[in-house]
């Protein structure tokens, strides 16, 4: 299986560089990674709403360069559904069992995705009601893609 995750804005903070490559080198052994960055536009304060449709659709026409014809894409959406993780790893594994070989996860940046991106996803997943800072799901997502190739394979993970 290979696993895209295509995301908005570089990555700054150490901490969160070391993370993800600490996930990345544990993942190798379940699947092939891939992490795109796209550039994000810089969002004036107070933007109104048409600059920030604006600004989600130079992010998308971005994103969507990457994304595959043939892969399953799944975006981050507070308004998506939330799984368990055991529910998230059987949805994995049931990808796989259909004959689907690449998935990619799109993570929109500060002001979300745009509608030309939401258009494109085959399932949107929340992790939560609440907002997280979007280079920190990057983590968050690697992190539970990780535990679902351990619940999928039977190895232990922590509950």
């Amino acid at each position: 299986m290979k696993i895209t995750i295509i995301t908005v804005g570089k990555l700054k903070e150490k901490y969160l560089k070391d993370a993800i490559a600490e996930y990345s080198k544990r993942l190798s052994k379940y699947c092939k990674l891939e992490i795109v960055e796209v550039a994000d536009e810089k969002t004036p304060e107070n933007a109104s709403e048409v600059v920030e449709d604006a600004i989600r659709s130079k992010e998308a026409e971005r994103i969507l360069k990457y994304v595959k014809e043939d892969a399953f894409v799944i975006t981050l959406e507070i308004a998506g559904k939330q799984l368990t993780s055991e529910e998230f790893a059987d949805k994995i594994e049931q990808l796989g069992v259909r004959g689907i070989s690449h998935i990619i996860f799109i993570i929109g940046g500060s002001i979300g995705l745009g509608k030309e991106v939401l258009e494109k996803s085959d399932f949107a997943l929340s992790f939560s009601k609440m907002t997280f800072p979007h280079q920190l799901m990057r983590v968050i997502l690697l992190e539970q893609v990780y535990r679902s190739y351990r619940i999928i394979s039977g190895q232990p993970y922590h509950k």
